[in-house]
């Protein structure tokens, strides 16, 4: 029998018999992996399928990428044992402001500051993406109670007994529980039937990283500009760029790519007409990323000794830079009522549990869904009467310090 493990990745030499495990997790991005982690910390013996490879050391090279990682999800990657593994040290978030305008004018008087005083610890951390994937990576194959197939492409079945995944070289994986964690347009979602209602925005998201003159003293920037929200994000410097900073920059489809495809100099004077001078002069670095904006929500979160989780149950507007922490906070919520279930001796795939899961987290994210959508539809656009009602609506959370540590309470997911 092929035993839980380090699992050769190539398949080759590897017995055909089937490996037992508790929960098979399709997907090992970030929400599928740091699940795995979780689980395997406690004993649950985890299976983890990914049709690319998952080499156990990476050099962590900079791509300008990064996810902003709020409190609650920090803590759920110190109890996956993943933080610890992180190649950088992640960049604190103490300070956000948010503002509005119009590209190259001075922003509207009326602003709102989330700052050290609304907060006992950081708002949040910038991770570069890929030094958290070499993170996830060292915890998977450091863990006993973790089978990897990577690459592997695979068949699904599921039934009332359990579910059996096959590879096509023979490899079979035996379970209790399948987690589908395989991203927005998840395979693993098609093939159960479950429908996704999609919303799309017209608009793409500018991603990459900048140098800049000043130091950002780990503040952040929320702009909100006609043709989408435009966020500098505090990032850890290098030797080479001592202050660093992520761009997440939203714009109607047919101009984000316009910008994105500028010339060097060009694009930083496109950066310092959205930013103004609160950094400096400002210097693009490494690639530029382009992104459609769309939202998009599962009917459902179960079915058949089947989850989904993270993009595969839900995709949001990256407006409030919740996408990968809404995904983290279904991380926290299915590792308690599974770790839970492993302690009782439980079947983690009863539709007991499976429904617990979706009450817990459905109605969570749809708020959060139609809250990011709102947002959107209320800050990117030009109309007078909107414009006014914004910014009344930040000078008043401004004007009130304890509505301001509820909003930084609810973000951080504490």
């Amino acid at each position: 029998m092929m035993t839980s493990g380090k699992t050769d990745e190539s398949g080759a030499g590897v017995s055909t018999g089937a490996a037992e495990v508790d929960i098979c997790i399709i997907g090992a991005g970030p929400v599928g992996a740091t699940l795995a982690c979780r689980l395997a910390r406690e004993g649950v013996r985890v299976a983890v399928v990914d049709r690319a490879p998952l080499p156990p050391m990476e050099h962590p090279d900079f791509d300008g990428r990064a996810y902003a990682i709020a409190a609650g999800s920090k803590k759920l990657l110190d109890d996956a044992g993943v933080w610890g593994h992180l190649p950088q040290v992640p960049c604190p978030i103490e300070d956000i402001l948010v503002t509005d305008g119009r590209v190259g004018e001075a922003p509207s008087p009326l602003s709102l500051e989330f700052t050290r005083e609304d907060s006992d610890q950081p708002f949040g951390w910038m991770a570069e993406a890929r030094a958290l994937r070499v993170a996830l990576n060292a915890t998977l194959h450091a863990s006993p109670n973790v089978t990897l197939l990577a690459p592997a492409e695979v068949t699904v079945v599921r039934n009332e007994a359990g579910v059996t995944v096959t590879a096509k070289d023979r490899r079979v994986v035996r379970a209790r529980l399948l987690v589908a964690a395989d991203g927005r347009a998840s395979r693993t979602r098609s093939q159960a039937g479950i429908p996704v209602t999609k919303l799309p925005y017209g608009q793409s998201g500018i991603v990459c990283a900048i140098a800049h003159e000043y130091p950002h003293d780990n503040g952040a920037l929320e702009h909100f500009l006609p043709g989408g929200p435009f966020a500098q994000l505090p990032m850890t410097g290098t030797a080479e760029f001592p202050h660093l900073s992520a761009v997440v920059w939203s714009e109607k489809d047919a101009m984000a790519h316009r910008l994105a495809g500028l010339p060097h100099e060009a694009f930083a004077r496109e950066l310092r007409r959205r930013m103004g001078d609160r950094l400096g002069e400002v210097t693009p670095v490494g690639r530029r990323w382009v992104y459609p904006l769309s939202a998009q929500y599962a009917q459902r979160y179960t079915a058949t000794r089947l989850v989904l989780a993270g993009d595969a149950a839900h995709g949001i507007h990256p407006i409030a830079g919740q996408g990968l922490n809404l995904g983290f906070r279904d991380v926290i919520a299915l590792s308690e009522l599974l770790i839970e279930a492993h302690q009782r001796g439980e079947d983690p795939g009863s539709p007991a549990l499976l429904a617990r899961y979706q009450a817990r987290c459905r109605p969570t994210n749809m708020l959060m869904f139609v809250a990011t959508d709102a947002l959107d539809r209320l800050f990117s656009n030009d109309n007078p009467v909107l414009r006014m009602a914004r910014d009344v609506g930040i000078a008043t959370v401004q004007r009130f310090p304890r509505l301001r540590k509820a909003f930084v309470k609810h973000a951080m997911g504490i």
